[in-house]
């Protein structure tokens, strides 16, 4: 396997879901209680990335084994069939990574306590469940939500707990925080599933896939991924209000003309080759935007 194939199958071009949340989580703790952990931080990097990739490889298995055989899909579209692979090391390397990632979080959880355990538990189970089972999450009309939640949310939750434990009770108000400030993260996450399954309406279809955008139709679609983004920019407005975040946290507007565009793009044509990399610039653009001009604002308040 090559370098390039490894990462097509790993969905590299994909991982800023996972990197920024994570980042944005350090920035909360900091900021908002003084406090970092950077081993037990660095270790829960490692393992969530890791999984992150086993996660993306566990997809194209899935989506191999089960492509049905009126279309092309399994020798043309996926990566696995594409590149003629082998499915049983492809398996093996997928068991394997999800194996090394839960060892790490396991030891960690023994360190810092059982809340770490349950979260990671949750994202496990969303993780393998997301594209495994006779009815995977991610054919459902949820899976938007549990990607945007788990992905945007949970990860940005755990890595703020990580640098927390000895310091602050784990309080529903800190949840509930996290929650407000991870908010844009999540839902360009999500809109980056909506986008993927919009494009693939008539595809998925085929493969009996009825998601979200198989109940709301594509023009119901497309109006909730700008509902999306609308919200996006409006809880970044909410978070320096309610003090959770620093106020140059708001410069993330200067994005807002480049994902607008990006997003008009998508709305003009939703051809996966050509307008899903909309939706992964407008993760990529406005969640650096976020977690830079929050970092910005750690060191202006020192």
């Amino acid at each position: 396997m090559t370098i390039p194939i490894f990462l097509e199958l790993v969905e590299m071009k994909a991982k800023t879901a996972s990197i920024f949340p994570f980042f944005l989580g350090v920035c909360i703790a900091w900021y908002n209680f003084g406090s970092m952990h950077t081993g037990y931080t660095i270790a829960f990097f490692i393992a969530m990335f890791i999984f992150n990739m086993a996660v993306d490889i566990l997809d194209n298995y899935n989506d191999y084994r089960h492509a049905t055989s009126v279309h092309d899909y399994k020798e043309k579209t996926n990566i696995i069939g594409r590149e003629n692979l082998d499915i049983n090391k492809i398996f093996i390397l997928m068991v394997s990574m999800i194996v090394v990632s839960a060892l790490i979080g396991i030891v960690l959880a023994y360190f810092v306590g059982w809340p770490l355990l349950v979260m990671g538990l949750y994202c496990y189970l969303v993780g393998i469940f997301y594209s495994s089972g006779p009815r995977p999450l991610s054919s459902l009309p949820v899976g938007e939500f549990f990607s945007g939640s788990t992905m945007g949310f949970m990860i940005t939750l755990i890595s703020v707990y990580l640098n927390t434990f000895d310091t602050e009770p784990f309080t529903l108000t800190i949840i509930f925080d996290v929650f407000i400030v991870s908010l844009p993260v999540s839902l360009w996450i999500a809109n980056l599933m909506l986008a993927n399954n919009t494009s693939d309406l008539e595809e998925d279809e085929l493969n009996e896939r009825y998601t979200i955008v198989h109940y709301l139709t594509k023009s119901g679609a497309l109006k909730l991924f700008v509902t999306n983004n609308v919200i996006a920019f409006i809880s970044v407005v909410i978070a320096v209000l309610m003090g959770l975040a620093p106020w140059t946290m708001l410069f993330t507007f200067l994005v807002f003309p480049y994902i607008w565009k990006q997003q008009d793009m998508f709305l003009q044509k939703q051809v996966k080759s050509v307008t899903f990399i909309c939706a992964v610039k407008i993760l990529a653009v406005g969640s650096l935007a976020q977690v830079v001009t929050y970092f910005i604002g750690l060191f202006i308040a020192m």
